[in-house]
């Protein structure tokens, strides 16, 4: 049934030969990688050795079951034990995204709604800080525009781990999903009646690029500059601090205007840029392949949305793999595991079908 296993356990032996030898660590991107691939291949090897273990094991009882009725049992212990392993091994052979173990660069931005679509931008903004730093995550707001009662119009935050992490368990593994049209379902601070409105904030989630991963000619770079905009900085409205990048080839904008320094708001847009246009890159490569960040909406209509917050009922529910729950209020405050886990078995389950 796992054939193609044992040129994974092939390869999970010669990488271990690899990586005992030290010349090979003189190369610290190669080591990397080669680590990398170590440790994605080692809880399957691992797997497969227990899988194949209880195999034999479960022959041995059925010969001494066939003398001793009392092993019996232990046959039937094994063969639940082996179901089990076969099912762990099938989902680690699931193919895996090739950017699960990256950082991410997480957009949110009010939609329809007005300024009750900027509070709630905020509330979203506040949850997947809180959820980082549940899971232990590091997290940096790049660059954010405020509403003038609170929340925000647009923020950016790129989100990292803190070293390395288990395989499924990276930033961007778990935060895909997030990717779409975010309803909420409230009565809004300034409604005086008690009437429910509905309003939408966009979230855009984008591997974080490294600069290997996406090279840039500066000549197909257009670079503005302009005053910052907005409250508070002793640099708002005085200098031409902010910056706005082009990248003529492909249209892409970035721009940023949270940093004091010019230099510093250019570092910060070719960061952006440079996520964008890796995002982009995978979605032209795999434009036939039902990619999940194919799925992520551009644009923040109320009518395409892929999870719906309802405050009234403290009910969250995520409309594409059909997950509720009423625990709004621990889901706001970053308890986020259970939903995102329920698109990570969806998805997990779409693809072994395929498969």
């Amino acid at each position: 049934m796992f054939e193609a296993v044992e040129e994974l356990v092939a390869e999970h032996a010669d990488l271990e030969k690899k990586l005992a030898d030290p010349s090979v660590h003189a190369d610290q991107a190669n080591a990397r990688k080669l680590n990398k691939r170590y440790a994605e291949l080692t809880p399957i090897v691992a797997t497969y050795r227990s899988w194949t273990q209880t195999g034999d094991d479960i022959e041995t009882a059925r010969e001494f079951a066939a003398d001793d009725p009392d092993f019996a049992a232990e046959v039937k212990e094994l063969e639940q034990q082996r179901e089990e392993l076969t099912e762990k091994l099938r989902l680690l052979l699931v193919p895996r995204d090739p950017s699960d173990d990256k950082d991410v660069i997480l957009e949110i931005k009010a939609g329809a709604g007005g300024d009750e679509s900027a509070l709630f931008a905020g509330d979203l903004l506040r949850m997947y800080l809180r959820y980082a730093e549940r899971v232990g995550w590091k997290t940096e707001i790049i660059d954010a525009t405020e509403s003038e009662l609170g929340g925000y119009k647009d923020v950016q935050v790129a989100v990292k781990t803190r070293g390395q992490t288990e395989p499924g368990q990276g930033v961007w593994a778990r935060l895909k999903y997030e990717g779409g049209v975010h309803r909420v379902q409230r009565v809004p601070a300034t409604e005086s009646q008690g009437r429910i409105h509905t309003s939408a904030a966009g979230v855009l989630v984008t591997p974080e690029a490294e600069e290997v991963d996406v090279e840039i000619n500066p000549n197909d770079l257009r670079i503005d500059v302009y005053r910052s905009s907005g409250p508070g900085g002793q640099s708002v409205n005085t200098t031409d601090s902010a910056v706005r990048i082009t990248h003529i080839p492909t249209g892409v904008v970035a721009s940023c205007q949270n940093e004091k320094s010019q230099l510093q708001n250019k570092e910060q847009a070719l960061r952006i840029l440079r996520s964008r246009l890796l995002a982009m890159a995978q979605e032209e490569a795999e434009r036939e392949a039902a990619d999940a960040r194919r799925s992520q909406v551009r644009t923040v209509d109320r009518s395409e949305k892929i999870r719906t917050y309802n405050f009234p009922e403290n009910r969250i529910s995520d409309h594409r793999v059909g997950f509720k729950a009423y625990n709004l209020d621990q889901v706001l405050d970053g308890d986020l595991d259970a939903v995102i886990q329920a698109c990570v078995d969806a998805d997990s389950a779409a693809k072994l079908a395929a498969a």
